[in-house]
């Protein structure tokens, strides 16, 4: 693996000679976490390191490599993978991009990592206007990380085997289209977003499903108000099911400080609607760490800079049940804390924690408290 990294290293800065105006880096990403619930405690010690590199393909062309060694001390692991690798052309008012690149819906945590495949987005005075169409398939699960049923959730969770890469590496098989658009100013001042997404089932899960997504964002003065929401269908095994995910919030910003209100609900599986399945698991609190399906999220996001080099983050959030045959709905409150200090531009360090209390809700009232404790260390050489 070592040599294999080694090999990679050489071939950017061989390149670096040969192709002008080529940059190229090296990036560590290292995430030290200390965790309990009841009597069971767990010790993480994880990263990333990422070389990359970029550069113009003549006049309107560029391209960027990215890989990935992820590594881990406990079992001792190392899992290389290919990151962000594209190619990209601007031609007049289009763009032209093929690859493996980067997508988010307008909501966030519908269908939001990296992809393969090409998108074309054309600038028009009525705004920006894009299609792509994507696959899964070849990416690192854990990257991809797509848990849209329980067999995918167990894979997500097993150790990779070498000697079985096909069945222990790769993303679930599956195939996402978008069309999207975005206008940075209707009306004179309105940020609005609109997208059309479709999921279709490659493997053996016969689960495809269907988003009509919007946001918009809409500044007054110091404050920004933002409302969203998604209508998905669903299609398993021949019968179609519907559901809903929405978001409010409310944003300040302040000369040396920020706010952020934001209330999420996702529908709960019910006789007239399906609990709510995004693409891909992007997970919602910085401790209990849970799905947006079934779920309502109430969180508050306050940063301050105290320092030219630091700045000081609280982050608490409230977790309720959105079944409406439930009576038990409140999960709990969540209270986060993190410390961002960055002394030069390439080094960031930041330390967080904070506990999930499952006795000021009323679903377990009595359980223990979940708590984390994590270091980042991010150290960039360009």
């Amino acid at each position: 693996m070592k040599k294999r990294l080694l090999l990679c290293l050489l071939l950017i800065v061989s390149c670096s000679l040969i192709l002008p105006g080529l940059d190229f880096g090296l990036t560590l990403d290292q995430i030290v976490t200390y965790s309990g619930f009841n009597d069971d405690m767990s010790f993480i010690d994880k990263g990333i390191l990422i070389p990359w590199a970029s550069g113009l393909l003549g006049e309107t062309g560029e391209f960027i490599v990215s890989l990935g060694l992820n590594y881990q001390s406990d079992p001792l692991a190392a899992v290389p993978e290919l990151l962000l690798t594209n190619l990209s052309w601007r031609m007049g008012p289009a763009d032209f991009g093929l690859g493996r690149m980067a997508y988010s819906d307008p909501l966030g945590y519908i269908a939001n990592g990296l992809f393969d495949g090409a998108r074309l987005s054309f600038d028009t005075p009525a705004g920006l206007l894009s299609a792509g169409a994507w696959y899964s398939g070849l990416i690192y699960k854990r990257r991809a990380n797509i848990e849209m049923t329980d067999r995918e959730l167990a894979l997500n969770s097993a150790s990779i085997n070498f000697d079985d890469l096909a069945n222990t590496y790769f993303a679930p098989r599956r195939v996402l289209a978008a069309l999207d658009w975005e206008h940075p100013g209707l009306a004179g001042r309105v940020l609005a977003n609109l997208s059309l997404l479709g999921q279709f089932d490659l493997g053996d899960e016969d689960l495809n499903s269907q988003y009509l997504v919007g946001k918009l964002i809409i500044p007054a003065g110091a404050f920004a108000f933002e409302l969203g929401g998604a209508f998905e269908l669903i299609q398993q095994s021949g019968d179609m099911e519907t559901a809903f995910a929405a978001e409010m919030g409310l944003a300040w910003k302040g000369a040396s400080q920020g706010l952020h209100l934001m209330g999420r609900y996702a529908s709960a599986e019910s006789d007239s609607m399906a609990a709510f399945l995004p693409v891909t698991t992007n997970t919602h609190g910085n401790v209990l760490e849970t799905k947006l399906s079934g779920i309502s999220v109430i969180s508050l996001d306050y940063t301050a800079r105290l320092h030219r080099t630091m700045a000081l983050g609280f982050l608490p959030s409230y977790f309720i049940y959105t079944a409406s045959d439930q009576d038990e709905r409140l999960l709990g409150a969540e209270i986060f804390g993190a410390l961002y200090w960055s002394p030069v531009s390439d080094i960031s360090i930041n330390l967080g924690g904070g506990a999930f209390l499952p006795s000021l809700g009323n679903v377990a009232p009595n359980g223990d408290l979940l708590w984390k404790i994590e270091m980042n260390v991010i150290i960039s050489i360009f």
